[in-house]
């Protein structure tokens, strides 16, 4: 199992470490917290207004996160145009970072497991900010499927982690293709998906799977070692040309062809990467 794959131990953290987590903890939490109360507030227009549709709250979301990155001092690369119309984006899943790396892009609607709904504070941005939670039981897959058909055809724009789960963002897992299935329900429009490659560049001296957070590590220390982190590093946002609905066979050929996009992504980034260390060691 992935999951069991070894993790790091979390380093001591000194006392310059704690004043570096206070001086973009506090910034940061409330930067969450007043976006989040703005966008309850504006939701409560907006519903009975619009409905699923969202003409205004987005907006905070997307501000919400460039500003925690911002505050990280930690960089955000976009490669490639985002798509527009309507459609789905898939990605590879490295960790809690990767919902402000991708909203802070454009206006997306996250597809999580049912749990995330009941973890403090990160559960209720999620729902604020119109997540769809799923259970992974195949007996409730017809109903999920009802619920995807639905935002869609009110025009949002689903972001799926087809892998199930984090990993170290080294690698990226086999798609897992059930969720893939509505794309090809009847009576949608003409459906595209977009892979999307997250590949996380480490601070300097930091170990290449700093940026990771899968498994049964926890939250805290996790946030933590990345708020005392002296020198972040930064995250590509690399957005691959979408892929037509239509000229895939099934789910399955669907699924593989943006695995594959994903993958080669992760693969050149690091190949990029790897280079620019070299270029600036024998420089």
């Amino acid at each position: 199992m992935w999951d069991d794959a070894p993790q790091p131990s979390p380093r001591t953290l000194g006392a310059r470490d704690w004043l570096r987590i206070l001086r973009r903890g506090v910034p940061l939490a409330l930067l969450l917290l007043g976006g989040l109360l703005l966008m309850l507030l504006l939701r409560l227009i907006e519903r009975p207004l619009h409905g699923l549709h969202r003409p205004v709250t987005p907006y905070i979301t997307r501000g919400v996160c460039r500003g925690a990155f911002s505050i990280l001092g930690m960089g955000r690369e976009v490669r490639g145009p985002v798509m527009e119309g309507v459609g789905a984006a898939v990605a590879n899943h490295v960790s809690w970072l990767d919902i402000f790396a991708l909203n802070a892009s454009k206006r997306i609607y996250f597809v999580s497991k049912a749990e995330v709904s009941a973890w403090p504070f990160i559960g209720w941005l999620a729902r604020a900010t119109g997540t769809v939670f799923i259970r992974r039981d195949p007996r409730e897959a017809d109903a999920q499927r009802k619920v995807f058909e639905a935002r869609l055809r009110a025009g949002q724009r689903l972001m799926f982690f087809p892998e199930g789960t984090s990993t170290d963002g080294r690698r990226v897992l086999p798609f897992k293709t059930t969720l893939f299935a509505a794309f090809f329900s009847p009576g949608l429009p003409a459906m595209q998906v977009q892979p999307v490659t997250l590949a996380y560049h480490p601070p300097p001296g930091a170990p290449g799977t700093f940026y990771g957070w899968w498994g049964d590590q926890d939250f805290g220390p996790h946030l933590l070692q990345v708020l005392a982190c002296p020198r972040h590093g930064q995250v590509e946002v690399i957005y691959h040309p979408p892929l037509a609905v239509a000229d895939q066979h099934d789910r399955k050929s669907l699924a593989r062809a943006a695995e594959a996009a994903v993958r080669d992504g992760l693969l050149a980034a690091g190949r990029s990467a790897s280079g620019a260390e070299e270029g600036r060691q024998l420089g």
